[in-house]
């Protein structure tokens, strides 16, 4: 009999775990709902200020004039700069509701304002944009977005089809990017579809339905109040929640079943919040298809960007050498309902 200790035989080696796309899904959530939840606090930088000029005679002009607020009594620190000649018919009406300071006025100058600068002072020192919408007597309207970097512009006689093409498709683009509804709607619909043909058809069949609806109300065929819209959005949220719950039980419901006819459904409603959105900037009168459409696409590669960015971490996470953590994905349609839930509570309020 031999002294010698045997070696240990070498344990079999441990099947890692795969770690399912919809508990990577999970791993991001968090982003989005802190986002979700902090967007008033977030919108007093990110949020753009809104100048409307309209042209009331040969020389007058209204002013109005809405910049992000800070707390009840402060607002950011950007000013209108009008082109010189410009005379006040009347002083400033200032208030301050719903997270921005609001000021009208009225103004001439001779000639009108064709051919002078208009300048937003202090614009620079800030990462908030401007949309300025002018408004002719003869209805022509125009909108322009000012930058940090281009805080000025030379009124022209109309704009040209690269200045629509341009201002509105980067409004379709930052409007769904910054709409946290929108993308914690589209975020929840991947928890529960999986597969790349039923991704593509879910997203198709929302991107098809919304756009009929904000090109109807746009165009002014359809009309619906936008606090019940927007109230009805959240509520679609939680109704998508409450789906990936039943999932996680073993007890699909129609979205897991038929998530292209839900995403249908519920894209109508989408699309009129697009709509009310687009509302506030307006169309220019003698390009409205044409804005409209660059909007619309603006939306579209918005919305493809965010699920091709979200996919893309997912899969990268997938790879990775780490432990499945079912807790994420428990906590995932509470977290999202919760969200929602207390959007379709502020915006009930709202009526």
């Amino acid at each position: 009999m031999s002294g010698q200790a045997k070696s240990p035989e070498p344990e079999p080696a441990k099947r890692r775990k795969s770690f399912p796309a919809h508990r990577v899904l999970s791993v991001c959530l968090g982003a989005i709902l802190w986002g979700a939840s902090s967007s008033p606090v977030l919108a007093h930088e990110v949020r753009p200020a809104y100048l409307e000029l309209r042209q009331t005679g040969t020389e007058t002009y209204d002013v109005l004039w809405k910049v992000p607020a800070r707390g009840e009594n402060l607002r950011l620190g950007i000013y209108v700069e009008l082109p010189p000649g410009t005379t006040s018919v009347t002083m400033p009406r200032a208030s301050i509701a719903n997270g921005a300071s609001t000021e009208r006025w009225s103004v001439r100058r001779a000639g009108g304002f064709t051919g002078g600068r208009i300048h937003i002072a202090g614009l620079a020192a800030t990462m908030t944009d401007v949309l300025v919408r002018m408004e002719a007597r003869d209805g022509t309207t125009r909108v322009i977005r000012l930058t940090p970097s281009s805080p000025s512009f030379l009124v022209a006689a109309a704009p040209d089809a690269v200045e629509v093409t341009r201002t509105y498709l980067v409004l379709g683009v930052e409007h769904i990017l910054t709409g946290f509804d929108h993308l914690l709607y589209i975020f929840a619909m991947l928890c529960i579809v999986s597969g790349w043909r039923r991704i593509v058809a879910t997203m198709t069949a929302f991107t098809l339905t919304h756009s009929i609806t904000l090109s109807a109300a746009a165009l002014g065929f359809v009309h619906v109040p936008g606090p019940p819209v927007e109230a009805t959005i959240a509520l679609s949220i939680v109704f998508v929640a409450r789906e990936i719950a039943l999932a996680q039980r073993g007890r699909p419901g129609l979205t897991q079943q038929w998530p292209w006819v839900i995403s249908f459904t519920f894209g109508l409603l989408h699309g009129f919040g697009f709509a009310g959105a687009l509302s506030e900037v307006g169309l220019p009168a003698h390009a409205i298809p044409f804005a409209l459409l660059f909007f619309n696409v603006g939306v579209e590669i918005g919305q493809l960007a965010f699920v091709v960015a979200l996919l893309g971490l997912f899969s990268i996470v997938r790879r990775m050498p780490m432990p499945a953590r079912t807790w994420g994905w428990r906590v995932a349609p509470y977290a999202i309902g919760s969200v929602a839930m207390y959007w379709v509570i502020q915006r009930t309020a709202a009526f």
